[in-house]
């Protein structure tokens, strides 16, 4: 009995850790949406970075939030978008809250970064990491999104 109970909590115990690890998982695709665009930022300036939320904004108004699969994939120096002190925090946790926008962090980017600020900035709550901004674009590319650079 002793080593039935055993069994039955370690089944318990990963259930949860799968579980887990679900809810600390990006956002995933909508496989089932009519339209699929990734939107490219690898500027610093600050009206391009507005530019690239008002056309995901714009897309997810016009199709609906299910209708439509959009990342933002920040790189270079665009990654400052997805800086946690960045001025546009509120919307972009709008647009991932309530619209399932998915934003991709360059990690070259912020290996140079951090290189030459002597120190690693915090990124947004909503960026998740991936290997190379141009790798994951052309990664959705290959999956049929359109390449938008606003």
């Amino acid at each position: 009995m002793q080593r039935l109970t055993k069994s039955w909590t370690w089944l318990v115990a990963l259930v949860c850790l799968g579980l887990t690890s679900q809810l600390w998982a990006a956002p995933a695709e909508k496989p089932f949406a009519e339209k699929k665009v990734v939107l490219q930022i690898s500027d610093d300036d600050a009206s391009k970075q507005t530019l690239v939320l008002n056309v995901a904004s714009n897309l997810v108004k016009h199709y609906g939030p299910d209708q439509v699969d959009v990342e933002i994939v920040a790189f270079g120096p665009g990654l400052r978008l997805l800086f946690a002190d960045n001025s546009n925090a509120g919307r972009i946790d709008n647009l991932a809250e309530n619209s399932g926008v998915r934003f991709s962090a360059c990690s070259n980017t912020m290996k140079k970064v951090t290189k030459n600020l002597g120190y690693e900035p915090k990124l947004d709550a909503n960026a998740t990491p991936v290997s190379a901004g141009v790798v994951r674009i052309l990664d959705l590319v290959s999956k049929g999104y359109v390449l938008i650079k606003p």
